[in-house]
């Protein structure tokens, strides 16, 4: 059965749909294999629209090694954009501009839909900035991602992508202001959290589409490699104690022990969505595996036929097996 647009909205936000793909090309791969082989074709098997990239630089005398299907694909990732809002919020704590140990506001003006930590309206008051940002990322919070974007700026975090060269990647000015415009709300910049409740109980309203020129979340699986290959080296911060940071924090996110196999160290941010015919859900990060590192970001878009709940279970069966063969094989 359908899920109804208030379900959709009052579960947490991960990923959403869903742009047009580019015609279909050749994957690519570093060289032909068995593991790139078997890669692309499991991951091809998923349904709806897809786009995948593996990295692997070179290390110690061993290869380059890589896999990509669509990486350039300009899709809808949801919460994979908050990886970006925690490293612009370390950024700043570097320059002394905030402090992990801020105390920042929970209150009606930061209340967002999907908020299975913070649970608004019941819990208000002062929480510090890194339990903020743990909530984000562990649990895909969104008002604890509002608190984080009010605190550092939407358009610092997108001043940060632009000057990492993420040129397919778009981020909201808040997750409220997202649904605000998506439930069709013309004052959707100023929506209260009164009104937005009120147009979700009432679940009988004409939605803007989610892939839009307002207030969206867009990315490609490049753009998530190449962030994260940097991120997780330390190239956006100046001190290792914010690089143990961003990785401690990452490595919280609660899509790890779905799709991680043992042996590895995985740090992450993913998840999904179902809203009318419209389900996708999206990976991102980097995992490390004896000896080297490899980064990832992998998305699948507009996955009709099926209900979310066996789509997404196939999704995170068919990204362990992945994961498990990148172990296996590159550890050999």
């Amino acid at each position: 059965m359908r899920q109804s647009r208030r379900a959709f909205l009052s579960a947490a936000l991960a990923t959403a749909a869903v742009g047009a793909l580019p015609p279909p090309t050749r994957a690519e791969r570093s060289a032909p294999g068995r593991l790139a082989e078997q890669i692309i074709a499991a991951f091809d098997r998923l349904p709806g629209k897809k786009a995948l990239q593996l990295w692997g630089p070179a290390v110690d005398g061993v290869a380059e090694w890589f896999v990509a299907l669509h990486a350039d694909a300009p899709l809808f990732c949801g919460s994979a954009f908050k990886a970006l809002v925690l490293a612009e919020f370390l950024r700043q704590v570097e320059a002394g501009a905030t402090s992990l140990e801020e105390p920042l506001a929970l209150d009606e003006d930061a209340y967002s839909p999907g908020a299975p930590v913070f649970n608004p309206p019941y819990l208000s008051g002062k929480v510090r900035a890194r339990t903020v940002l743990e909530a984000m990322i562990s649990h895909s919070d969104n008002t604890a991602t509002d608190m984080a974007l009010k605190r550092v700026g939407a358009d610092r975090v997108r001043q940060f992508i632009a000057s990492i060269g993420l040129h397919r990647t778009r981020i909201p000015t808040s997750t409220r202001q997202f649904f605000g415009y998506i439930v069709g709300d013309a004052d959707w910049r100023t929506i209260t959290w009164s009104k937005l409740t009120q147009i979700l109980e009432k679940d009988a309203f004409k939605p803007n589409p989610i892939t839009n020129d307002s207030q969206t979340m867009v990315s490609s699986p490049r753009d998530f490699t190449s962030f994260y290959a940097r991120a997780l080296q330390g190239q956006f911060f100046q001190q290792q104690t914010t690089l143990k940071t961003f990785r401690a924090i990452l490595s919280l996110a609660d899509a790890i022990a779905r799709v991680v196999p043992l042996g590895v160290n995985a740090f992450m941010k993913g998840g999904s969505i179902d809203f009318a015919s419209e389900h996708a859900l999206c990976l991102a990060g980097g995992m490390w595996i004896p000896k080297r590192w490899v980064y990832f970001g992998m998305m699948i878009n507009g996955t009709d036929g099926g209900p979310i709940a066996e789509v997404e279970q196939l999704f995170g069966a068919t990204a362990k097996q992945i994961f498990t063969w990148v172990r296996d094989g590159l550890e050999s």
